[in-house]
């Protein structure tokens, strides 16, 4: 039987451009392979906030993302990658969390060069190249020591310069030395994190030949894929926000949604209530027409 990570790697050797849709719960995962995307994403800071209520600065674990990915993966059937943040603090670390990765079944990782803690006031910077080609090494060796699989993504954040809250000094040349570092360490993926747009396409090009570069939050020619996060745990963020604060000044929400015609499916409601159903009749239990609405 096909596993994740190997419909994952499939997908990124077909040549063909996908989008990795944010998925932050079972739910979302499913919506999104529902309406048709070859894969699914949870980034850090989507999982972090919305079930920790924590930012994504090195506080939120690796415990803590394996048990939402874990219950992402097991909804869907469509491949999971997953933001692994710099995989803790030792290669020992990265090396154990990569086997606990593939035995719940998700399709890759990105793993990060910046130094805890990250995202914040904080100017750590990057780690040595050095020291992420271990990251890198131990992902490999733990996927390789499991007997199974999964696409480790490096994630190269020079280009998330200081002035946005990121470690690098968005010099070009020392992200493409870094990523060509990584793939030899044996990443099967690199994405430039937060690198506007107009300044991927030369380190794009440097990567050809070299290896596959996925781009975090649009599409960009040459690339493999994208990694899309962001836009649906703030809008249910803000629409839970929207309407808390009309029931507590009205008494009432006028704006609220309690039903959606896909509701029912995503949740395996039909299954379930036949599968009820039928053991109700079989050992003479009384039915009804339908179940919950």
């Amino acid at each position: 039987m096909t596993t994740p990570a190997q419909t994952l790697r499939a997908a990124i050797t077909s040549g063909e451009h996908f989008i990795a849709a944010e998925a932050y719960s079972a739910l979302t995962g499913r919506i999104v392979e529902s309406v048709g995307f070859k894969a699914a994403y949870v980034g850090g800071h989507a999982c972090s906030a919305f079930h920790y209520a924590v930012p994504d600065n090195g506080v939120f674990s690796q415990v803590e993302m394996l048990d939402q990915a874990s219950r992402i993966a097991d909804a869907i059937t469509i491949p999971l990658i997953v933001d692994a943040d710099t995989l803790g603090e030792t290669v020992a670390d990265a090396y154990h969390f990569t086997r606990r990765y593939i035995r719940r079944g998700i399709a890759g990782y990105h793993v990060e060069d910046e130094v805890n803690p990250k995202h914040s006031r904080y100017v750590g910077g990057l780690c040595s190249i050095a020291d992420m080609q271990a990251r890198i090494d131990a992902g490999v060796r733990a996927r390789a020591d499991s007997g199974g699989d999964l696409v480790i993504i490096a994630r190269c954040d020079e280009m998330y310069d200081q002035t946005k809250g990121g470690g690098g000094k968005s010099d070009p040349a020392e992200a493409i030395r870094r990523a060509t570092a990584y793939a030899k360490a044996g990443a099967d993926a690199v994405v430039f994190a937060s690198c506007p747009p107009a300044d991927q396409p030369p380190l794009i090009a440097a990567m050809k030949g070299i290896v596959p570069v996925c781009t975090l939050g649009f599409n960009l020619p040459d690339t493999a894929f994208t990694l899309s996060t962001g836009w649906g745990w703030v809008t249910a963020a803000a629409n839970h926000m929207k309407i808390a604060r009309e029931l507590m000044e009205t008494g009432t929400f006028a704006s609220a949604n309690f039903n959606f015609p896909e509701k029912q499916a995503l949740i395996d409601q039909p299954f379930y209530d036949s599968l009820i159903h039928d053991w109700a009749e079989k050992t003479g239990r009384e039915t009804r027409e339908k179940g919950a609405a």
